[in-house]
């Protein structure tokens, strides 16, 4: 049986500028993701990866093209509706963790619920189940300033997947982090992929973070030019995502 498709993009177009001096970031970019998909997006700095992301994600808006989470057209929404929807649909795990300093660990993961309302005794036990999945079970009771940047990191990812949204994106999630937590960090989304069954879109610049992923999508100038696909080893994913950058020949920033 298929997956649920959760995201359906059909010729994203989206160009800056003004009349007679546009640039056009993405020309007609088509993608599906279904439910329990791992998909990294790579390119060359300019090639519109993060601008894909953002507009994916409702912070951006498209020029033209349609956007459909789970079938519901949300390309032209009004700001009320879209705001609903990263609530309750959408989780986020950014490069600079955008965890608040003034709370705890634990807080700071069962934020989201805690805004859904939920009782307090199931805030608890959901924010220690997510810790213990992220390595984070002796950190509850710290504030974000006596962590390392990589239990931040994953603190920021337990904050994302605690709600159980539709999709969760990260940008550039190991960009400020050294290679054993970046590591740790992409363990655990493949955990949480696997066998929480959790759906991610993740962009970056670094192939070995794009090596945990199922399917490497990459963009330059603006389109989609190739997929690869991974088999049941990483490190031979990691040497195809290598060669293709190569053969591209650009910066991948």
């Amino acid at each position: 049986m298929e997956n649920k498709k959760i995201l359906e993009i059909k010729n994203l177009v989206k160009d800056y500028g003004t009349k007679g001096f546009r640039t056009k970031v993405l020309r007609g970019v088509s993608l599906d993701i279904y439910e329990n998909d791992f998909i990294a997006i790579m390119g060359p700095s300019g090639s519109g990866k993060t601008t894909l992301l953002n507009i994916l994600s409702t912070i951006d808006h498209a020029t033209s093209g349609t956007i459909r989470l789970n079938g519901k057209d949300i390309t032209h929404l009004k700001n009320k509706e879209l705001s609903k929807i990263r609530k309750d649909k959408i989780g986020f795990i950014f490069q600079d963790y955008n965890l608040l300093d003034t709370m705890t660990l634990q807080d700071n993961i069962a934020l989201p619920l805690s805004l859904h309302g939920t009782a307090n005794t199931n805030c608890i036990a959901k924010t220690k189940e997510m810790a213990a999945l992220f390595g984070l079970s002796t950190h509850l009771k710290k504030y974000p300033y006596q962590l390392s940047g990589g239990q931040k990191q994953r603190g920021a990812a337990c904050r994302a997947l605690i709600t159980a949204p539709e999709i969760i994106f990260a940008d550039e999630p190991t960009g400020a982090l050294d290679s054993k937590s970046s590591r740790d960090l992409l363990e655990c989304l493949k955990h949480a992929n696997e066998e929480g069954k959790a759906t991610i879109m993740m962009v970056t610049h670094d192939a070995f973070s794009a090596s945990f992923a199922k399917e490497v999508y990459l963009l330059n100038d603006g389109m989609i030019k190739c997929k690869l696909t991974k088999g049941k080893d990483r490190k031979e994913f990691y040497d195809r995502i290598i060669d293709v950058q190569a053969s591209i020949g650009s910066d991948f920033v």
